[in-house]
């Protein structure tokens, strides 16, 4: 089974009560950016501790980036290759995915392009709780063209942390809470609606916006809910947390 799952932001809690018991051997669960690598570290316990007890498990654990991550010491871990694309190895089974990569899981394409924007930025201190490299570069940009042309723009799944323009537009008319297109973000949010309508896909997951919900065009957000890759299917629904 390969499933996808919201912002987990480093609870370490959440994940054992909720995530680990569901889990099986040989499964990988994905989460959809916001995994807090370093952002969180000691809120729960030490996180080198945590990944020692993810890399002691069954099944496997991949993530995207989100904004809430420390991307100083991601980019600390060396680069390899994993399932045809680049990613930082946590652990042996805790794997980053690195932005504008295509990866093969059970059979099926799956492009990945993180990042996000904070605005809780003026709230926070650079180089502690946030880093400006949560939003991407032109090279990780350029890379992500150019991985799609190469597969004809035509993939299985697309995961990423925020969603295309018109998506967040559709979202803050759908009385859901969302806040229109933040400007810092449209960078990103413009270039994910170019993705949208030069890329043929099947589903596309992302987080970021602490909903779940099924939305248009196969795309869903993911929060709480841990879903079937291929379906999108609800399997189970996370204990709701506070972040």
């Amino acid at each position: 089974m390969t499933c996808v799952t919201g912002d987990t932001h480093g609870n370490q809690v959440l994940w054992d009560a909720c995530i680990a018991p569901f889990m099986k051997t040989g499964d990988m669960i994905i989460v959809a950016g916001d995994f807090g690598l370093g952002f969180f570290d000691g809120k729960y316990w030490p996180e080198e501790m945590f990944f020692d007890y993810l890399a002691a498990q069954n099944y496997t654990t991949v993530f995207c980036d989100g904004n809430h991550e420390d991307f100083e010491k991601i980019s600390g871990y060396a680069i390899s290759e994993w399932n045809g694309g680049k990613v930082h190895r946590i652990r042996e089974n805790v794997i980053h995915l690195m932005r504008g990569e295509i990866f093969e899981i059970d059979g099926k394409s799956l492009f990945v392009m993180g990042g996000g924007y904070s605005i809780d930025k003026d709230f926070r201190v650079q180089g502690k709780n946030w880093w400006a490299e949560e939003m991407p570069n032109n090279m990780e940009y350029e890379r992500a063209s150019r991985n799609l042309a190469l597969c004809g723009y035509k993939v299985d799944y697309i995961l990423t942390h925020t969603a295309p323009a018109n998506t967040v537009e559709y979202m803050s008319r759908m009385n859901m809470g969302i806040k229109n297109t933040v400007i810092e973000e449209s960078p990103l949010t413009g270039f994910l609606q170019w993705v949208e309508e030069k890329t043929e896909y099947k589903k596309w997951f992302f987080g970021h916006f602490h909903i779940d919900r099924e939305l248009w065009k196969n795309q869903i957000a993911v929060l709480d809910a841990i879903r079937d890759l291929e379906t999108g299917e609800i399997l189970k629904m996370r204990m709701p947390s506070v972040y």
